[in-house]
C-alpha cells in the first residue's frame, strides 16, 4: 500500500501529461488506485505515453504484491473473470429472450429491460434474483478492468445485464445502503412505471404518459392491470401500498392494522401458490380501492384525517353502531380531538404523570357518553393506542 496521505481527496481519474518514472510514477497513480466509498475505479488518462515506464515500475515496486495476488495482467485475469461472469448471467435467464435489445430502438430496448426483471421478480426465482444481483455486479466490475479489450457484443450484453441489475435493485429498493423516505420512495416507483433506465441514458417506457401516478388515480390503476409484465405489477402495487400502510401507521391504528393484514395474507397466499399473479394484482387493486375509499370516508363523515382516526378506533367493534348513532360517535370524535389538542402538554413523551393523567381524562369522557357498553372493555383500549398514537406524531401548535 502506498502512503498518499490518509485526508487526501478521492481522485477518480487522474491526466498525465508529464514524463514520470519510477517511484514518482508509481506514487502519482496510487493517489487514483485509493479505495473510496461509492467509487468504482480508478482511471489514468495517459497523454504522453507512460505504458514502459509503468510496466518496468510495476515489476520493480510490486513484487510483494504479485506474492500476494499472483498475475495482475489484465488479459489473463480479469478478461476470463469477466467472460465467466457473462456466462453466468446469461444462464440465469437462459430462458428469457433478450435479443430484441440489441440493434432495436428505445422502446423496444426498455420493453426488453423491463421483461428481464419481470422474469426475475417470478415468485418461483427468488434463489435466481439474489444469483443475478450478485453475478450481475461482478460482472460490471470486471468489464470496469478489462473494457479496452472486451469485444464490442460483449460490452453491449453486460450493459444489458447491468441495466437489468439496477432496474432490479430500484424496485427492490437495495443497494443503496441507507433506508429511503417515503417521498423518495414514491418518487422511485412513479420513475419505475414510466421508464426503464439503461446503462447509457432513460428510456420512456409509457411515452403517451406525462402525469404523476397516484395510488388513488383510478386510471393509473387500471394501467397496472393491463401491464403485460405481472411479477413486475404486483411488486410495484406491493410498494405503493407499503407506503400508505406505513404513512397510516403514524396517524390512524385501526386502519394500518386492516390494510397490514390485507395486504400480508394476499402477499402469503401468492407466495405459497394460493393465487396466480393476475388474482393477487385484483385483490390489490381491491385494496388499493378501499384505501382510496377510507381517505373519502372522512370527507363525508365532516372529519378531519385526524378525527376520523379517532372515529375509527371508537367504531373498531362493528357491534358498536348497534348501541350508538352515528350522530353520537362523531359528537364524541370531535370531543375527544378538540380534548387532545387542548390539553396535549409538552411533557407528554417524557413524563409518566403526563400520560397517566391524559388517559384518565380520556377514559373521563368516554365515561361521561357511557363508552363502551357493556363486555366491550377492550374497546377503551384500541381508543387509547389511538389517542397514544396521534399525541407522538404531533407537533405542539
Amino acid at each position: 500500500m502506498w502512503l498518499t496521505g490518509f485526508d487526501v481527496p478521492s481522485l477518480a481519474t487522474m491526466y498525465v501529461y508529464k514524463p514520470m518514472m519510477g517511484y514518482n510514477l508509481m506514487q502519482a497513480i496510487a493517489r487514483v488506485n485509493r479505495v473510496f466509498r461509492d467509487k468504482e475505479g480508478g482511471l489514468v488518462v495517459d497523454y504522453v505515453g507512460i505504458a514502459s515506464a509503468l510496466k518496468q515500475a510495476m515489476n520493480d515496486y510490486t513484487v510483494r504484491d504479485k506474492k500476494n495476488y499472483g498475475n495482475t495482467d489484465i488479459a489473463k485475469v480479469a478478461y476470463p473473470k469477466f467472460q465467466e461472469k457473462l456466462s453466468i448471467c446469461r444462464d440465469l435467464l437462459h430462458e428469457y429472450d433478450y435479443s430484441a435489445f440489441f440493434g432495436g430502438n428505445e422502446l423496444t430496448a426498455g420493453r426488453t429491460i423491463t421483461g428481464a426483471v419481470n422474469f426475475l421478480m417470478d415468485r418461483n426465482r427468488e434463489s435466481d434474483r439474489e444469483s443475478y444481483t450478485k453475478e450481475a455486479l461482478l460482472l460490471k466490475q470486471a468489464l470496469s478492468l478489462c473494457s479496452s479489450i472486451a469485444e464490442q457484443s460483449e460490452r453491449d450484453e453486460a450493459a444489458f445485464f447491468e441495466a437489468v441489475r439496477v432496474l432490479l435493485m430500484r424496485i427492490l429498493n437495495q443497494g443503496s445502503g441507507k433506508k429511503l423516505s417515503l417521498p423518495e420512495i414514491n418518487a422511485k416507483i412513479n420513475e419505475l412505471l414510466k421508464q426503464s433506465v439503461k446503462s447509457d441514458g432513460v428510456i420512456n417506457l409509457f411515452s403517451d404518459k406525462e402525469q404523476d401516478f397516484s395510488l388513488f388515480d383510478p386510471q393509473f390503476l387500471e394501467e397496472i392491470s393491463k401491464m403485460k409484465e405481472k411479477n413486475l405489477a404486483v411488486e410495484l402495487l406491493k410498494r405503493l401500498i407499503a407506503e400508505q400502510v406505513h404513512i397510516y401507521r403514524r396517524t390512524n391504528l385501526v386502519k394500518s392494522e386492516k390494510f397490514s393484514e390485507i395486504m400480508q395474507s394476499a402477499m402469503n397466499r401468492y407466495l405459497n401458490g394460493m393465487l396466480t399473479n393476475e388474482e393477487v394484482i385484483q385483490e390489490m387493486l381491491a385494496l388499493a380501492k378501499q384505501i382510496r375509499e377510507a381517505k373519502e370516508a372522512g370527507e363525508k363523515l365532516g372529519l378531519t384525517a385526524d378525527e376520523l382516526a379517532f372515529y375509527d378506533a371508537l367504531t373498531k367493534p362493528q357491534a358498536i353502531k348497534d348501541f350508538y348513532e352515528n350522530e353520537e360517535l362523531i359528537a364524541i370524535t370531535k370531543e375527544l380531538a378538540e380534548t387532545l389538542r387542548r390539553n396535549r402538554t409538552i411533557d407528554w413523551q417524557k413524563r409518566d404523570s403526563a400520560r397517566a393523567k391524559m388517559r384518565m381524562m380520556i377514559k373521563k369522557l368516554l365515561k361521561s357518553h357511557r363508552y363502551p357498553p357493556e363486555g366491550m372493555d377492550d374497546a377503551v383500549q384500541t381508543v387509547m393506542s389511538q389517542c397514544e398514537l396521534w399525541t407522538d406524531n404531533n407537533d405542539m401548535e
